[in-house]
């Protein structure tokens, strides 16, 4: 079996789960060549699993013409069994090379179908993506194939790298810092929270409104901001919680991040969490952008191990049961050599 990819992304979940997916068909024996951004911190995490190219794909820019003949030189030379795009840039760039299975992975709802002209089946990571699809008038194949995390025990950070003290409650979020991700309503949250500390891990264009928020609300001495971390296992260890905020998440790989860290996880409402988790079995849950539910909910973790372990357990239940390495990544080598990745 023999698998292009096409991934125009940049720092993201959906970059961590590329990763996650790439090595696990690596280890499963499938031959597999990368067409990539210049310059991704991630590519070294897989390189070992194929040969990987470096591209600049623009619509108004001559470089996507150079870009495509390149392609076809690629697809010449390696004769893929199946294509498949990740996004929406590399999707509009899939070509139409009828010698492979074309396959475009939706990470979020579309607008718009126009961007999957060249491709024959959309993968969904979630059953409310496969509706909307199908409700855009979608005639193609459809599945819905959902994440999985690559968790590896991890020695913790040095609480002292954070300026945290080491007894204190440490909740932890992490993710592109943009407004859909609600970092704003945990920041809040925390200044009614006391002896409790906070770390955000990830980058974007909120950053700065972030930082001044937390120095409006006086909580610098308990919010720190740990940039990109493209290795975020050694920054779990070192939690207690973790949180996600999302107001609009389809299914990011975040969803499975803490419980790939056996931590008590606390999560809103959004579109992905609540297919995902159980209220009380799992996670606890509040609703989106609810600034005095979340600070509840971290209360009630900082002042209940029982309920943590509680929910840590049921955590790793819910991931061996419907989010394993195996069983997602048996869903797609059944796409790949079938067209379904029914069993």
């Amino acid at each position: 079996m023999k698998v292009m990819h096409i991934h125009f992304g940049k720092e993201g979940g959906a970059e961590r789960f590329f990763v996650n997916l790439v090595n696990a068909l690596s280890d499963r024996g499938v031959e597999q060549r990368m067409l990539i951004r210049p310059d991704r911190s991630w590519k070294k995490d897989v390189e070992s699993c194929g040969t990987v190219y470096e591209g600049i794909f623009r619509r108004i820019s001559l470089s996507r013409f150079v870009l495509s003949a390149r392609m076809r030189g690629i697809l010449k030379e390696f004769q893929p069994d199946v294509i498949m795009t990740w996004q929406l840039r590399a999707s509009r760039f899939m070509p139409n090379y009828n010698k492979a299975r074309r396959i475009s992975r939706l990470g979020d709802y579309p607008e718009h179908l126009g961007y999957y002209t060249n491709s024959q089946t959309l993968v969904c990571i979630t059953p409310d993506i496969a509706a909307k699809v199908r409700e855009f008038g979608w005639t193609g194949g459809v599945e819905v194939i959902a994440n999985f995390t690559r968790s590896t025990p991890s020695a913790p950070i040095s609480r002292d790298a954070l300026q945290t003290p080491e007894n204190a409650f440490v909740v932890m979020a992490m993710g592109r810092f943009v407004k859909r991700k609600g970092f704003d309503v945990i920041i809040r949250a925390m200044a009614k929270v006391e002896n409790t500390h906070l770390w955000l891990l990830g980058d974007g264009p909120e950053r700065e409104n972030l930082e001044a928020l937390t120095d409006q609300l006086g909580l610098r001495d308990r919010v720190r901001f740990a940039g990109w971390q493209t290795n975020a296992y050694p920054y779990l260890a070192a939690a207690d919680a973790f949180a996600i905020t999302s107001l609009h998440e389809p299914l990011g790989n975040v969803c499975l991040e803490g419980w790939g860290a056996g931590k008590p996880t606390i999560s809103s409402r959004a579109e992905g969490p609540s297919w995902v988790m159980t209220d009380g079995e799992d996670a606890v849950m509040t609703d989106c952008g609810d600034v005095d539910g979340l600070a509840k909910a971290i209360m009630r973790l900082r002042d209940d191990p029982a309920l943590r372990e509680h929910l840590k357990n049921g955590g790793w239940r819910t991931l061996r049961e419907r989010f394993s390495e195996e069983a997602i990544t048996n869903a797609y080598l059944r796409l790949f050599e079938t067209g379904s990745s029914a069993p």
